[in-house]
């Protein structure tokens, strides 16, 4: 009787790490979607996004507004603005079990259909949600740095 609960406890400990994530892998795959939602502004693809952002997904801009998912997608398929670069760098990265932070700094550079032109670098603040067996981007944060000339 005594083997078999030795048994049953270790197969119980094994079967818990082979379900348990790779916090490396994690990082890989978020860091990759990060890449992708930069891509998809870049594209105007909001179905890459949909793909990406947690149906509850929000974001607050650099002058504190606050959009909703459905709202990024729509602007983002309307390709106003245009971005002909939409790049994050400096990333840090923190998995904390089934959530994540990401810091970083967002580089961007485009036009509008006015015409007017825009440079500028944005520290920004992800907060990454694993569920349904991936990273869903849940909330979003940006703080102007500085215009690029």
């Amino acid at each position: 009787m005594k083997m078999q609960w030795l048994a049953a406890a270790a197969l119980a400990m094994t079967a818990g790490s082979a379900f348990a994530r790779d916090a490396t892998q994690d990082e890989h795959s978020i860091l990759h979607n990060e890449s992708a939602i930069c891509d998809a502004f870049e594209a105007s693809d909001g179905d890459s996004l949909r793909n990406r952002l947690d149906e509850h997904f929000t974001l607050t801009d650099s002058k504190g507004v606050v959009t909703d998912r459905d709202r990024i997608i729509a602007d983002v398929a309307k390709g106003d603005p245009t971005y002909l670069m939409f790049r994050n760098h400096g990333q840090k990265v923190h998995v904390y079990g089934d959530a994540a932070i990401v810091t970083g700094i967002t580089t961007v550079q485009g036009h509008d259909k006015a015409g007017s032109t825009f440079a500028s670098d944005y520290a920004y603040t992800d907060t990454w949600i694993y569920e349904d067996s991936r990273w869903m981007l849940a909330a979003s944060h940006a703080s102007f740095l500085r215009d690029r000339k």
